[in-house]
């Protein structure tokens, strides 16, 4: 429950709206809910950055999984019901989750909140629905692969979606492959199917290292498409103006 503070009521409406998505505190007749480091089940610093599983115990919480003893031995480890969502909590208090634990990709030594990701995939004026997921990387063992669709009547490409990206993402966080469906796959309720998604991310094939793939020429403060000599995939290049070497290079893979 994100409960209204009164001190929000002299910040700026968009200071109040990124504190209203803030999924907040517990409800008053849960007993407790924390956020838990998941292997030590001692609660995360209050510091807006430290991540861990939110967790619950309290008459609201339900008793355990229909005829499924394992699932419910499981998700009540140590006392607690493990929700499965990943979130930091602030000093004030308040949680915010940054993603399902499944959700999480795990890049390098990096883990990246899909959910941040897409929020920033939405802000695209081209994009309709955008959700990410994990495609297997040579290099980093899995990189971040976008899955979005248009709005109708909008004209998009892939490398005009994923120029847009390093605009306000880390390096490491921005989608190494684009792709631009009709529709996403959903549930009946509307849901988008995520494991459907991975599939098709796994389809794909490995990213690999573009190294082993590509000579691209490149211009100082440019963005530039280039092709590969024995391939004819093509790359994104984003390059630093002020540096004399780029800065990030990422790639799309049709393999």
């Amino acid at each position: 429950m994100c409960e209204w503070n009164p001190k929000w009521d002299s910040l700026s409406p968009n200071e109040q709206a990124r504190l209203k998505a803030q999924q907040g505190m517990k409800y008053v007749c849960l007993d407790s809910l924390q956020v838990l480091n998941s292997k030590t089940l001692e609660p995360v610093a209050k510091d807006g950055v430290t991540i861990g599983e939110v967790c619950m115990c309290g008459n609201m919480v339900f008793k355990g999984y229909l005829n499924n003893p394992e699932a419910t031995l499981e998700s009540f480890r140590g006392g607690w019901f493990h929700s499965g969502g990943l979130a930091v909590w602030h000093p004030d208090g308040y949680i915010k989750i940054k993603d399902r634990a499944k959700d999480i990709i795990i890049s390098g030594e990096e883990n990246i909140s899909s959910l941040e990701v897409e929020s920033i995939l939405y802000r695209h004026p081209a994009v309709l629905e955008a959700a990410v997921v994990g495609r297997p990387d040579e290099q980093w063992g899995k990189s971040p692969c976008a899955f979005v669709s248009l709005k109708h009547g909008v004209r998009s490409n892939k490398e005009e979606i994923l120029s847009f990206c390093p605009q306000h993402l880390p390096n490491f966080m921005v989608p190494k492959s684009i792709v631009i469906l009709t529709a996403l796959d959903k549930t009946v309720t509307g849901k988008i199917q995520k494991q459907v998604l991975r599939s098709k991310a796994r389809a794909l094939g490995s990213v690999k290292q573009i190294s082993k793939l590509y000579k691209p020429t490149i211009e100082l403060g440019k963005l530039e498409i280039v092709h590969g000599l024995e391939n004819p995939q093509s790359s994104l290049a984003i390059l630093n103006q002020s540096a004399t070497v780029p800065s990030v290079v990422m790639y799309w893979n049709d393999k």
